[in-house]
């Protein structure tokens, strides 16, 4: 069965979960569902891992073309 939810939100908030609904194909209805279904799911391996500040970095560099070699480039320019 399902149950209708009135929540209050922000107008500019609103907008912006519709878009990012609509950028992915789904409805905000799925998309707080999910959020909810995942608030008593147990945390995986990965969330356990991380620290709060690390889990707010994940994905930081995602679309950012960088490898290992970039790293020790810079490294060596640091401490040069």
């Amino acid at each position: 069965m399902q149950t209708k939810l009135t929540l209050r939100l922000d107008d500019e908030l609103v907008r912006r979960a519709k878009a990012h609904a609509r950028a992915r194909g789904r409805s905000v209805s799925a998309m707080v569902a999910d959020y909810f279904a995942q608030l008593d799911a147990p945390p995986t391996d990965a969330e356990i891992a991380m620290t709060p500040r690390v889990r707010s970095l994940y994905g930081a560099l995602a679309d950012v073309d960088v490898d290992e070699a970039d790293h020790r480039d810079h490294l060596a320019r640091k401490h040069a």
